[in-house]
């Protein structure tokens, strides 16, 4: 199987890039930590540039691209910290008026949990009785519900786990710089050993990530999905980890990005084909092979 992106593949994925860093960069991010909520001029920027309508027919209005390149930008999404209940508004595209302008938010229960209740324009489930709960991630406000559905099935946990993906290379990346940058006994840290096998782990985690989800978008096989679901979610749990270790006390701080990424992880990890679900899709497969 080819994974070499093509031109207009590390076209798009730059494009998505750059526009994150303009509009949703490192100020913009603690101003929504500190309560900025939803920010809708975003939200229609990213339906500007075709995010919500990427996979909607061109005569549709849409972009006329497929799962794999959809998982290029929400690795992006992943990267930046993206708040939003991006999958649900991606996924409603073409069924709800304005969500593939950006105009309108919508959000889906996900089992008991439902994100971005209070936020949102448009709910596609049942959310009778939802309560509002203490969310880990304070960029995710979650309610709680009696009866959720997983609309948005296997299409919904790969996008998820491009977003894990994305978080995981940002927090290698992160822990790379600053084992470069911080000096200790008059050396950088990462000329400890100790230092160089925790990236290295991180690399490591990561690029299998990035090869299982790039291929499940490829094939859309709901297995494949499990598998990749399953590995992006370790990768960005432990990368973010592994980062706060490097980072030493500092990372604990807000002063520092990487507790975000691994409370966003941790909330994931449950959403969109959890943990304990994807194990038992596994199972099942390995137990039917021949």
């Amino acid at each position: 199987m080819h994974f070499q992106l093509t031109s207009e593949q590390r076209d798009l994925r730059d494009s998505i890039r750059t526009l994150l860093a303009r509009r949703f960069g490192r100020e913009a991010l603690w101003a929504a930590v500190g309560g900025g909520g939803l920010d809708r001029e975003l939200w229609r920027a990213l339906g500007a540039a075709g995010f919500f309508a990427l996979r909607l027919p061109e005569e549709a209005g849409g972009v006329g691209l497929g799962l794999p390149e959809a998982v290029l930008v929400f690795e992006e999404a992943g990267r930046a910290l993206l708040p939003g209940p991006l999958v649900a508004t991606h996924l409603a595209a073409g069924y709800v008026g304005g969500a593939a302008e950006g105009e309108t938010v919508v959000t889906a229960p996900d089992g008991g949990l439902v994100e971005w209740l209070a936020a949102a324009d448009v709910v596609r489930g049942e959310v009778t009785g939802a309560e509002p709960i203490r969310s880990v991630d304070p960029l995710t406000p979650l309610h709680r519900v009696a009866r959720g559905s997983a609309d948005g099935g296997f299409e919904a946990a790969l996008l998820t786990a491009a977003e894990q993906l994305g978080s995981a290379g940002r927090s290698t990346a992160t822990a790379v710089q600053h084992a470069r940058e911080r000096i200790q006994f008059g050396r950088p840290i990462g000329a400890f050993q100790a230092v160089k096998h925790l990236c290295a782990g991180m690399l490591v985690r990561t690029e299998v990530a990035r090869v299982a989800v790039y291929a499940a978008a490829v094939t859309g096989d709901p297995v494949e999905i499990a598998g990749a679901k399953l590995l992006a979610d370790e990768a960005a749990v432990e990368c973010a980890r592994d980062c706060l270790q490097v980072h030493g006390g500092m990372g604990f701080t807000w002063e520092a990005e990487v507790h975000l990424h691994l409370k966003r992880a941790w909330l994931r990890r449950e959403r969109w084909l959890p943990t304990a679900r994807a194990l038992e899709l596994q199972a099942a497969a390995l137990a039917e092979a021949p």
